[in-house]
């Protein structure tokens, strides 16, 4: 097993996380503590320049202390090929700046191990790839066709209507059948969205809670449920929605079964699924969350089973 020294973090700017539940800190602290090196840089420092892809970095030392969690050394210029590991951490849109990021990092996976596997990232939105078990999710449309929209919404009543490569909530809505403003809202995607959008059936599942599964190369290891304010219809956590402990149902441990196989063979380390009720409504590939929540409330320490199952693919 070849041993791991220096780990490259290409994440959004190490100044304005939140360590409290921040999962890139979380898989951060813990290569520390295994004696490995970090380097931190965001997204715009990359380069390609005849064959090889270089980086503006920085050592990065951590700490646990809010406040006072980071301290970044000199910047350098590095080969990212010299790199053992690079964590792709930096959060969406799924953008083509984010598809870019995946071009360029492609050409040095795996002799550098990138998590997660780039190619498949690239070729696995989160909204998208889910549809590949649709047995297992609520009804679904993606289309920008107006007339299908509401056709959708004429037959399941209450839907949910959001962008399809967005992140964290932002411009989730929930429309009833009643709902005169459709209409406007269908205007407004159409000015901020070129792509289409993502309609599905409205789960009452969610005033329950929406779970958050985590699993590391296609195994659960643990989970937390995030229950929607009373006003809201999202239960994402920065949008006012609350963690609570929680366990895996008989359909949820199903559902992991189902899917873990399709993580392993696309090179997915680290994975976050979203589950309302009986049903998936996305898989989460691209910066998945919910680590520190999962220790929070007393489960497994994911941090280290992940670098665990990264040091395994170090072959």
């Amino acid at each position: 097993m070849a041993k791991i020294k220096n780990v490259a973090v290409q994440m959004d700017h190490v100044a304005g996380i939140n360590i409290a539940g921040d999962s890139t800190f979380a898989m951060s602290l813990e290569a520390q503590a295994r004696g490995y090196k970090l380097f931190h840089y965001t997204p715009e420092r990359l380069s390609f320049r005849d064959g090889n892809l270089y980086a503006t970095v920085e050592p990065m030392v951590l700490r646990d202390v809010k406040g006072d969690h980071f301290e970044l050394g000199a910047p350098e210029r590095l080969d990212l090929s010299t790199m053992d590991v690079i964590l792709l951490r930096q959060d969406p849109p799924f953008d083509m700046a984010y598809i870019t990021s995946t071009h360029l990092l492609e050409r040095i996976h795996p002799k550098t191990l990138v998590v997660n596997d780039p190619a498949w990232v690239r070729n696995s939105p989160e909204k998208i790839f889910v549809t590949e078990f649709a047995d297992l999710m609520p009804k679904t449309l993606i289309t920008k066709d107006a007339g299908e929209i509401r056709r959708f919404r004429d037959e399941m009543g209450d839907i949910i209507l959001k962008p399809l490569y967005g992140n964290g909530g932002a411009g989730v809505f929930h429309s009833t059948r009643d709902d005169r403003n459709l209409s406007s809202l269908l205007e407004m995607f159409g000015q901020l969205f070129r792509e289409p959008f993502i309609a599905q059936q409205y789960l009452p599942d969610v005033r329950k809670g929406d779970k958050r599964i985590l699993l590391v190369d296609g195994e659960p290891v643990g989970a937390i449920n995030r229950v929607p304010a009373e006003h809201d219809s999202r239960s994402n956590m920065h949008v006012g929605g609350r963690a609570e402990a929680t366990e895996l149902t008989a359909r949820e441990i199903e559902i992991c079964k189902r899917i873990g196989p399709a993580l392993r063979e696309r090179g997915f380390l680290f994975v976050g699924i979203d589950v309302i009720g009986d049903y998936m409504t996305e898989i989460n590939v691209t910066s998945p969350t919910g680590i520190r929540e999962v220790r929070k409330f007393g489960g497994a320490d994911i941090a280290a089973l992940l670098w665990d199952a990264i040091e395994r693919k170090r072959v």
